[in-house]
């Protein structure tokens, strides 16, 4: 199973926040010292977030996000704000491997498409933030009436490959992932690649979520707290690794 530390990013910190909500932010910490513990534990992939980026529908944490690309050598996918092909342009030519594309995949399924032909599906994945069944745009801000399988019909179309599903009332609870969720969407599309995102947090959910079919997971406050061990993460993915690859491009 591929496996995606999170990091998500305020005013430059590291923070987690409960449901999306911004006025429930806890454990904010150092970005940089957070990359070197992943760098220690030789973990690969990170999945990087402007909070504030998201909320104001434009980057703003560039400074912190060209840091952490200096710092590791790890994978980097990156999502927050990206609204356009010059700013899609301007991460992946500064280093960042993969961008998520959320609240312009529902507003502007076009755009998505234009971005998976001009950069290639390897580097452009769409972001689904779920709440209540419902697909919630600009950081959490705003709820839709699309439904996440109406959307995930729409992206079929615009060329993506994989799709990273947040299910919002349980991002930061430690309450588990929405197993039942994920294996039904990944069930009735299967022609995309899912990845489980939202409450992850212990080896065990990631192991209900593989039995369920998915094979990417982003982890954010479990391995932040310590309630998952980085090294135990990194064992579980080498372990995958050696059975079948799992790993997204």
């Amino acid at each position: 199973m591929q496996l995606y530390p999170a990091i998500d990013l305020l005013a430059g910190k590291s923070v987690r926040l409960t449901r999306g909500d911004y006025e429930r932010v806890s454990l904010s910490a150092d970005p940089l010292d957070q990359v070197a513990r992943l760098n220690a534990a030789g973990l690969t992939h990170l999945h990087l977030v402007d909070l504030d980026g998201a909320r104001a529908q434009q980057p703003i944490n560039q400074a912190a996000i060209k840091a952490i690309r200096q710092q590791t050598s790890a994978f980097i996918e990156l999502g927050g704000g990206i609204r356009n092909l010059v700013t899609m342009g301007q991460y992946l030519t500064a280093g960042i491997n993969r961008l998520v594309l959320g609240s312009v995949a529902i507003t502007d399924p076009d755009l998505v498409a234009q971005a998976v032909t001009q950069f290639g599906p390897q580097r452009i994945v769409v972001g689904i933030d779920v709440r209540s069944g419902k697909v919630a745009t600009n950081g959490w801000l705003t709820t839709t009436q699309q439904s996440v399988m109406d959307v995930m019909q729409t992206v079929q179309t615009t060329g993506a490959q994989t799709v990273i599903v947040t299910d919002i009332g349980r991002d930061g609870t430690m309450q588990g992932p929405n197993v039942d969720l994920l294996r039904a969407l990944q069930h009735t599309v299967p022609q995309l690649d899912i990845a489980a995102s939202g409450g992850i947090r212990t080896l065990d959910d990631l192991t209900a979520l593989r039995a369920a079919g998915i094979h990417a997971a982003i982890i954010g406050k479990a391995w932040q707290t310590g309630a998952i061990d980085l090294n135990k993460l990194k064992e579980l993915e080498d372990d995958d690794a050696d059975q079948t690859d799992y790993s997204l491009p």
